[in-house]
């Protein structure tokens, strides 16, 4: 696997960190695992599976539709990141 830079360099998780153990951990079939490595990796797939029929079927609101999954996966990825990191800001 590729390692972080963010993490070699700075020593913190970057917002991606966690993702390619969560697409083996899919890849394997261990979904729950999957989640708790990387809790965007669900929503992430439907936003790829869904970027790639729209361009094939060209849906009427597929536009709109990708910004909203798009927003919900930085929502769930900001905060699944604050939550991993909450115990360097809490003393």
């Amino acid at each position: 696997m590729l390692p972080c830079l963010n993490k070699k360099l700075f020593g913190i998780d970057c917002l991606g960190c966690g993702f390619q153990r969560a697409v083996v951990h899919l890849i394997k079939g261990n979904f729950s695992e999957a989640f708790n490595t990387y809790p965007a990796i669900y929503t992430l797939v439907l936003l790829l599976l869904f970027f790639l029929i729209n361009i094939k079927m060209k849906f009427k609101n597929g536009k709109k539709i990708i910004i909203t999954l798009a927003f919900i996966n930085l929502l769930i990825i900001m905060i699944s990141y604050f939550i991993k990191m909450k115990p360097l800001f809490i003393n």
